[in-house]
């Protein structure tokens, strides 16, 4: 079965923290975004595989998107 991580709020991605293939623990931060000139991080919601990466460095996204795919 596989968990969707989405953002939590619109903003710019600024970092990527993960690689497909990688171990994530729950709640381990995997991603960096910026929305309204903060710096907010974005938590796995569960442990397990990095299957997909759905998003860019730099890529503007919205609220409830798709961000990681763990497996």
């Amino acid at each position: 079965m596989s968990t969707e991580v989405k953002s939590p709020i619109p903003g710019k991605i600024v970092e990527i923290l993960v690689n497909v293939g990688d171990q994530v623990a729950e709640d381990e931060e995997i991603i960096v975004m910026e929305a309204m000139k903060m710096k907010n991080p974005v938590y796995s919601t569960a442990a397990g595989s990095v299957q997909e990466i759905k998003v860019k460095e730099g890529e503007e996204v919205n609220e409830d998107q798709v961000l990681v795919v763990l497996g």
